[in-house]
Order: C-alpha cells, then structure tokens, then sequence
C-alpha cells in the first residue's frame, strides 16, 4: 500500500464485497444519506439510534425505507469481514441517482465501508464562528461541500474548525460535530435546527438516566460569556473540549468533559 492511500478494510453493497462497477456510478453522487459509527470488539454503542436515523432519513428522502433485520445482515457481513476495532460508514441510496424523479418501487441499496478505528483530535479547540444552514438539516446527508470549505478557510484564519450561526444568529452544530454547553450546573444543548447526533442521543439519555440537569437553550455569540465550558462531539468521541468560538474564549472544564465520557460509557455496546 502507498503512503498516500488511505487504508480500507472491506466496501460491501447490499451484504456483498462490491466491484469496480458498483461504485464507479457512485463516485460524485450527492443524493445519499449515511450514519458514522465506531466499532469495538465487534460491537457498537447506541445500534438503535443509528437504525432508526437510516429508516427515518430515508423516509424523509424516498418515502420508504430498508428494514432493520437486512440492515443489521449487511452490517454484521461488514464487520466480520473487519477487524474488531474499525471505522464504519453506513450509506443508503437509491440506484437511479441523483437528478432524477427516482421510482417509488425501485429498492434501496446500502453500501458499508470499514476503515482503522478513530478517536478524534485531543483538544482544546478553536472554531470560526460563520453563517451558515444545512440543507435538510435533521439528515446526515452526502455531498455537503460547505463543510471542508469552511473547515479549511478556518484553518486559514488560526482556527481548527468552523461552528455554524443560522440566520438568527443561533449556533446550531459545527463542521462535522454537535456542540454542547456547560453552565456550571447543568449541560446545555444549542436550540436550532441541526443534525441530531447518535452520540448526541446517547449523551442526552445516559444523562438522564444519571439525573443530570439538562436543557436546550438558543445561544448565540452573545451569550458565550455567561456559560462555563463547551466541547464539540460526534462518532469518534463524546467530548473535545472547546477554548474558543470567535473572538470569545471558553473557560476549561474537566468536570464537565469527565461527566460526558462518563455518559458515553454507561452506555452499553450491542451487536447487529
């Protein structure tokens, strides 16, 4: 293998090793909805949450979605053909592709790639505060060129990353992470309109379960001064913490980082 390939364990359509064929029509697609997990000993916290985000995003999408037990047959074909600690994106489209009408008989297809385990950067980070609202922003779609763009002009500026201000000057999520708040007392979840993270879900009913306060609130640059702590998270880790959003500095908080990892691991890991 090259120095300059990234390393790949399997790629599988609809259960099965795919060919050339199969996803050369798939190599500039930007119709197409997937989830992000991490695989651990061949198994993988919050498996429901990921399940029900496939089935309702492509509802949303298709007006019909792939069942669960297939589902959970393609990832299982995935990850045994993996190695127990990977990376896996899960994507569902439809064959006829993008610019068209689609066919509402036509079946879902559902591509799987596994690839090395990942944890996340260490943190503390910085994040360019820019205007900008995802297109249906409640589904973890494909083809989201805005994302790297604003990630690399960040990066440009001095930042590591880039959070999201929606037209009310709301921050929503950042480039490819929700954002949480801490108030000294109770986590705090951005209200506006944004992806609903698996991590995200697992944090919020772990918390619960563990009687820590929690509540949404609409929070804008403005407000960043009153709060005592913010990280970023996604797949690759419950928690990094934040130092800076804009021109306005963040208070470190290790209690708070150690309450969400704590979360994270009350969580249970099931197998597909």
């Amino acid at each position: 293998m090259s120095s300059n390939s990234l390393p790949s364990f399997v790629v599988h359509r609809n259960g099965r090793a795919a060919a050339a064929a199969d996803l050369a029509p798939l190599a500039f697609a930007g119709h197409a909805h997937f989830t992000a997990m991490q695989v651990r000993h061949g198994r993988v916290r919050g498996l429901d949450l990921h399940l029900e985000r496939l089935r309702s995003s492509s509802i949303l999408l298709y007006g019909r979605s792939l069942a669960d037990d297939p589902v959970r047959a393609c990832l299982r074909s995935a990850l045994q053909a993996s190695p127990p600690d990977h990376s896996l994106v899960a994507t569902v489209y439809s064959p006829s592709g993008e610019f068209t009408a689609g066919r509402m008989d036509e079946a879902l297809d559902i591509l799987i790639r596994t690839t090395p385990a990942a944890s996340g950067p260490a943190g503390p980070l910085s994040l360019c505060a820019v205007e900008y609202e995802r297109v249906l922003p409640g589904i973890k779609h494909v083809g989201e060129i805005a994302k790297t763009h604003y990630l690399r002009q960040a990066v440009a500026q001095g930042f590591d990353d880039a959070a999201f201000l929606d037209r009310r000057g709301r921050l929503s999520e950042a480039s490819i992470w929700n954002l949480a708040f801490w108030d000294g007392h109770a986590v705090v979840w951005p209200r506006a309109e944004m992806l609903q993270g698996v991590t995200m879900g697992i944090l919020r009913r772990q918390l619960q379960r563990l009687e820590v306060p929690q509540r949404e609130q609409e929070i804008t640059l403005a407000d960043l001064p009153a709060l005592r702590g913010a990280v970023v998270m996604n797949s690759w880790t419950p928690a990094v913490a934040v130092h800076r959003i804009g021109n306005t500095a963040l208070p470190h908080a290790p209690a708070f980082i150690e309450l969400l990892h704590q979360a994270y691991q009350a969580e249970a890991f099931g197998a597909p």
